[in-house]
């Protein structure tokens, strides 16, 4: 897997950004953002007489070994970005990080993230893997009858911003004992969520003073077997991360973008 980015920067200030941070990867100059306007990704925000003028929107592509996209993910605010690690848990399937395991009678939950460090403005993934012990089922989003599907809650808050939980795909199960076909996960299933962190202004007030952020949440469940059903339950969860600052260090004056003058 290889990694490369392109910018409207010069080769100078690319060049004086990876030796300041010890980037070996390739990093692109599109000095005139030809290419960033060809991809349909120039960041319309900025006036053509702002020195940001030019900038592409935030995002990453996903391509494979004959040059295909396979995926994209951008954003819509310059401020805000997915971490790679969250890219790589959706899209390759990759495991979470800082993990913590919850046992009960119908089931094995771990919970973990895709990253334990934030900028303000990142977005990680939040990762529930739910093993169900065997014979048991839970019922799926959708579910009618009165049946409890199971529900994931993320606590509100100023300092973050929870996305919609992802589900699998569930299956029909025929229960003979009552007469009918409900929605169901058996076995073992992943739920995920991007979660965005808010910037500085919002995060301070809510961040220990280690520099740590807890987001907490519930998961909500009602596990049954072919014979009966068991009383809901509700597994309480916490992510904690380190909010890093965001770096502010410029190039060089000599190697800065000037806004353009005139029309």
């Amino acid at each position: 897997m290889g990694v490369a980015s392109i910018s409207y920067d010069s080769e100078a200030m690319l060049k004086n950004f990876a030796e300041r941070k010890g980037l070996h990867y390739p990093m692109l100059s599109d000095p005139e953002s030809k290419i960033i306007r060809d991809f349909g990704i120039l960041n319309d925000n900025f006036p053509k007489d702002n020195p940001f003028y030019g900038v592409p929107f935030p995002g990453m592509y996903l391509v494979d070994e004959r040059g295909v996209v396979t995926a994209k993910y951008f954003e819509d605010d310059h401020r805000e970005r997915y971490t790679a690690a969250n890219i790589m848990v959706r899209h390759l399937g990759e495991g979470g990080v800082a993990k913590a395991v919850v046992e009960t009678p119908h089931l094995k939950l771990t919970y973990s993230a895709s990253d334990t460090e934030l900028a303000p403005g990142g977005t990680a993934a939040l990762i529930l893997d739910i093993d169900l012990k065997p014979g048991m089922h839970l019922y799926a989003p959708g579910v009618t009858g009165g049946y409890i599907s199971l529900d994931w809650q993320i606590a509100s808050s100023k300092a973050w911003l929870a996305g919609p939980v992802a589900y699998p795909p569930s299956h029909n199960l025929r229960i003979e004992v009552i007469d009918e076909t409900v929605p169901v996960y058996e076995g073992h299933i992943r739920l995920l969520r991007d979660l965005t962190v808010g910037q500085q202004p919002d995060l301070a007030p809510l961040s220990g003073a280690d520099g740590t952020l807890t987001v907490e949440g519930t998961f909500r469940y009602q596990a049954c077997d072919s014979e009966k059903c068991y009383l809901p339950r509700s597994v309480p969860l916490k992510w904690i991360f380190k909010i890093d600052r965001l770096d502010s260090q410029r190039g060089p004056a000599e190697l800065q973008r000037k806004a353009k003058q005139g029309p």
